[in-house]
């Protein structure tokens, strides 16, 4: 309950930052009047700035924070690797293809818009990783594998058709989308990822004896009557189509699925049902936090989230390595 209280602060606190100041009263009325609750008269434009811009804007990076934390708890336990992240099955790199050839090739993009072009991009990456794998060992191992190398694939194809056909202008804006982006959000937006990231979590709280016993190794999951092959598929499954909806409305943000799981293990154990809400909680501070700083260091041009989530990672990283290896 004490991570929730933060959030919810947090959030209030974020709203309040920004070009234009807002007080955390005026946040508070703002938010009440709209719920229905109050009917306290306030500007117009604080109105639109909180309401339409700020809050959509927070509420979307702390669904990404639960949705993509979420991946990462499944992943390094499901593959038993602590370096994989909801990236590593080239997700992420489907969905900028994808992107790529709806926003700069106009291929249907009249029919299904960018994110639509980003999540079917996503889509068919993830089916290419899962047929690699399948068609080498099938492992854990051929997995990873065949995330990087689909992951390599997809970047070069984006690459390639932002080389040969994009202008200036186009190459700018798919740049800045493609290195995470919570420009422009609304409250469709939220609806969609705040609904696929609660989601994810619920199934995924619902697998937490079997991702124990991942941990452990197939052999030891399967001796306590796991059945293997499916959890592993619809694990997988679930990661890939929640990475692919939220890369598909917020662009690549990366280190939030590899940092946080490290960090929700070292504060509460190793028993999944205590961590994978955990790293919900602590994926969505941190979300909140880093949109908000980079919405305002950078004024009035904005840091894409992306770049802001790897500065403010990467430090993270290095000092959960060095307290882990002190540990030991």
């Amino acid at each position: 309950m004490s991570g929730i209280a933060i959030f919810v602060v947090s959030l209030g606190v974020a709203v309040t930052l920004g070009s234009a100041d807002v007080s955390l009263v005026n946040v508070r009325d703002i938010v009440s009047n709209h719920l229905g609750l109050t009917d306290i008269p306030v500007r117009a434009s604080e109105d639109a700035i909180v309401w339409q811009e700020r809050l959509p804007r927070a509420l979307v990076a702390a669904a990404c924070g639960i949705g993509l934390g979420v991946c990462g708890v499944i992943l390094q336990s499901l593959l038993r690797n602590p370096l994989a992240d909801p990236f590593i099955l080239g997700v992420s790199s489907g969905a900028s293809t994808g992107a790529v050839v709806v926003g700069v090739l106009g291929l249907g993009g009249s029919a299904i818009g960018l994110p639509g072009g980003a999540f079917v991009g996503a889509l068919v990456a993830f089916g290419f990783v899962l047929l690699l794998g399948r068609f080498s060992s099938g492992g854990d191992t051929a997995i990873v594998l065949a995330g990087v190398a689909g992951t390599q694939l997809f970047s070069a194809l984006t690459s390639l058709v932002i080389f040969a056909v994009a202008d200036s202008d186009e190459t700018r804006g798919i740049m800045f989308w493609l290195l995470g982006s919570l420009e422009g959000m609304r409250w469709d937006d939220v609806l969609l990822t705040a609904s696929v990231s609660l989601i994810g979590a619920v199934v995924a709280l619902g697998y937490t004896r079997s991702l124990d016993a991942f941990a452990f190794g197939e052999d030891v999951a399967a001796s306590l009557g796991i059945h293997v092959t499916r959890t592993r598929v619809v694990l997988l499954v679930l990661t890939a189509l929640l990475t692919a909806a939220l890369v598909s409305v917020a662009g690549a943000i990366g280190f939030v699925g590899l940092v946080l799981p490290h960090a929700a293990r070292l504060l509460f154990g190793q028993r999944h049902s205590r961590i994978i809400p955990a790293t919900a909680v602590l994926g969505a501070i941190f979300m909140v936090w880093v949109d908000a700083g980079s919405r305002v260091v950078f004024a009035p041009s904005p840091l894409p989230v992306g770049v802001g989530t790897a500065i403010v990672g990467v430090p993270i990283f290095v000092l959960l390595l060095v307290r882990k290896r002190a540990r030991s």
